[in-house]
């Protein structure tokens, strides 16, 4: 079976965030870096290239492929910030209309920059979305 190609890196989330080249995306990076390490109870770790996750799960499904994943995390992508994990909470139908100008697609939440959002429902989003995943998703 292949191996997954999003894996824990040593490379450092801080110094990743710094080499962003768009000042606000490297901006909410950091606040994002924040946000998460204080909900989570998580230091932050990259996970493949881009993705600087909190956490993490491990999964197996029935078709017997099974690996390991972020909790929750993000991305400071060129077209927007790309969280992980977030949409996954039990209250996240209730919250998406509240939270403000993004997009979805089936488990990422995209916003523009953070000043597009509600902080306090982001903040709701990313705890009972790394709850919903530590205790729905994860396989010892």
């Amino acid at each position: 079976m292949a191996e997954n190609k999003t894996q824990p890196t040593d490379v450092s989330v801080e110094e990743f965030l710094a080499s962003v080249e768009h000042p606000k995306r490297r901006e909410d990076g950091f606040e994002l870096l924040d946000m998460m390490r204080d909900i989570t109870g998580q230091e932050a770790v990259m996970w493949g290239p881009t993705i600087v996750g909190f956490g993490s799960y491990h999964y197996k499904y029935d078709s017997g492929r099974e690996g390991d994943a972020a909790a929750v995390g993000f991305s400071p992508r060129k077209a927007n910030l790309v969280l992980y994990g977030v949409t996954e909470g039990p209250d996240a139908d209730r919250l998406l209309p509240e939270l403000g100008k993004h997009k979805t697609s089936t488990a990422c939440l995209y916003v523009n920059k953070l000043d597009d959002v509600d902080r306090g429902v982001l903040a709701e989003m990313i705890r009972t979305g790394y709850q919903h995943v530590m205790d729905e998703f994860h396989t010892p």
